[in-house]
């Protein structure tokens, strides 16, 4: 009586061809390429200019580890390093684990 009967509208014409489908793709692309230029390149930069620096090391040097500790290095082996961090007391790390290496007379 008082309610009009409500009809649904017709569908509209669904877009057929590559173009949809490529335009659909292409915000996944977007962030994949914004990903990789924005978090995976610059670490495997750090990455490589850690591995550089860990193929560097020699004995006189002196590093700082990822524990923290500071010391001058004694002995180099292929993969561990003797570290001494006081007279007499030196030890052993894995070369991994040597974080940065300080100019030379940093450490007294």
């Amino acid at each position: 009586m008082f309610i009009s009967n409500a009809f649904a509208q017709a569908a509209p014409a669904a877009a057929t061809g590559t173009e949809s489908s490529l335009l659909s793709m292409l915000p996944l692309v977007l962030m994949f390429v914004v990903l990789y230029f924005v978090m995976i390149r610059p670490q495997m930069k750090r990455q490589k200019e850690h591995k550089a620096m860990i193929d560097a090391i020699a004995k006189g040097d002196e590093v700082i580890t990822s524990g923290g500790l500071l010391g001058k290095i004694s002995k180099v082996g292929e993969s561990y390093l003797s570290l001494e961090v006081a007279n007499g007391v030196e030890l052993q790390v894995q070369r991994g684990a040597v974080v940065q290496v300080l100019p030379k007379g940093t450490i007294k």
